[in-house]
């Protein structure tokens, strides 16, 4: 495993963002999992971003790492509030061995949505957009809400392992 990729994983799961900042090439790419209007560029802006997130995620942990040469994906158990998250993060190598390029994928959905609620104004007040913060997370409430609801209560009833009840 190259010393970067055993690094990021030692930095995040001890929830230190600028030693996660550290291993990322000055002009790194992340491509977040919750947006695709736009993405971060630049070591300062997404240590900015990772300040938040190690303010989100709970027991970061990783449990499978799959690549070789300059591609790696790393997945990893977390918590967002009582949610339970895995994330599976697509890492390309510079040729300085630095992360060049992010790519973060996510699930279940009540977890992305819960990520969104907790991410997204925390990462606009430290923008100095506090308003736009509280706005986004009015937004958004209802949504983590719904899939939070859905996950308990609806996805169940279609599980093909539930037992059915066979009227005679």
């Amino acid at each position: 495993m190259p010393t970067t990729i055993a690094a990021w994983r030692a930095a995040l799961e001890a929830g230190d963002a600028e030693a996660a900042g550290g291993c990322l090439a000055e002009n790194a790419v992340f491509i977040s999992p919750l947006t695709e209007k736009f993405r971060f560029h630049g070591r300062e802006q997404i240590t900015e971003v990772l300040r938040s997130a190690v303010e989100v995620f709970d027991d970061v942990r990783y449990h499978t790492e799959v690549g070789e040469g300059s591609t790696y994906a790393l997945f990893f158990h977390c918590r967002v509030g009582a949610q339970a998250v895995e994330e599976a993060q697509l890492i390309r190598l510079d040729d300085a061995g630095l992360i060049g390029e992010l790519t973060f994928f996510g699930r279940p959905l009540p977890a992305l949505t819960e990520t969104m609620l907790a991410l997204g104004p925390r990462m606009l007040r430290r923008q100095g957009q506090p308003g736009l913060g509280r706005l986004i997370g009015f937004a958004v409430r209802p949504l983590a809400a719904m899939t939070r609801f859905g996950e308990r209560r609806l996805v169940p009833l279609g599980d093909p392992n539930r037992r059915r009840r066979i009227d005679g």
